[in-house]
């Protein structure tokens, strides 16, 4: 389930991006929020400040489990992802996650060059892998994304059709966007269409081949991601997003988008 989550926080994250095109010359601060279900039952939040200035950008959010959720294993975390705009994309310089667990911490910090890892830290350090461990390559840090801006997409880009090259600290893995159709989508700060793309998971490299979690990723069917433009900033972000998991559907849904 560490895969799920991590690709859950992936879609709540990246939606904090509500950040303007490289075009605007003033500082502009955003704020987005989210909330996340399972089957109808609130498991967790997410409140997320986003600052961009000319061309680069900064990100800084917290995420936490409800109380429903703490029942079963408290979490808490906070993300900070600076960067700059890259054509048609968010290109990440340094990438920071952090997060409790119950008693387990765990924090990761990546950075990059020219959207090249250049340098990753896990703490703590990965165990020992076992013969089913399929190793990164040194190509597959090349030209990657990180998991929260590499969702998040300029106006004038290609929203879906799209494959996501990304690397969270650990694994490698793309995902592939198709567009499925348009649906209205309301929220506060929001209200409009939303692009509406099924999501593909493709573990590249840097997973055990026996990983239940794994599995089920790459064989996930029904998954949805929704995005929507802001307007006034220029830019595409995850809005709502629909994944099956082993004991019900979990949705993720922004609470509000835009200024």
């Amino acid at each position: 389930m560490a895969r799920v989550k991590m690709f859950l926080s992936g879609l709540m994250l990246a939606a904090a991006m509500a950040g303007p095109q490289h075009a605007m010359a003033e500082p502009v601060q955003v704020r987005t929020d989210y909330k996340v279900s399972l089957v109808g039952f609130p498991v967790a939040s997410a409140k997320f400040v986003t600052q961009v200035d000319g061309s680069s950008y900064r990100i800084t959010g917290d995420l936490r489990s409800s109380a429903f959720s703490d029942l079963f294993s408290r979490v808490r975390g906070n993300a900070d992802v600076t960067g700059r705009v890259a054509g048609d994309r968010l290109e990440a310089s340094k990438f920071r996650v952090a997060y409790t667990s119950g008693k387990k911490k765990h924090r990761t910090e990546i950075t990059f060059r020219n959207g090249d890892v250049h340098l990753t830290i896990n703490e703590p350090e990965p165990k020992p892998r076992g013969s089913d461990w399929v190793p990164l390559l040194k190509g597959d840090l090349r030209k990657v994304l990180d998991p929260l801006s590499g969702l998040v997409f300029p106006a004038g880009s290609a929203v879906c059709p799209r494959s996501l090259p990304i690397f969270d600290g650990e694994a490698r893995a793309t995902l592939h966007l198709t567009p499925k159709s348009v649906r209205p989508f309301r929220t506060k700060g929001f209200k409009g269409d939303a692009i509406v793309c099924s999501v593909r998971f493709e573990p590249n490299s840097g997973y055990r081949k026996n990983s239940s979690g794994i599995r089920y990723l790459r064989n996930l069917k029904g998954a949805e991601v929704w995005f929507a433009k802001d307007e006034a900033l220029g830019l595409y972000a995850p809005v709502y997003a629909k994944v099956p998991t082993k004991i019900g559907k979990v949705i993720v849904a922004a609470t509000r988008f835009g200024v």
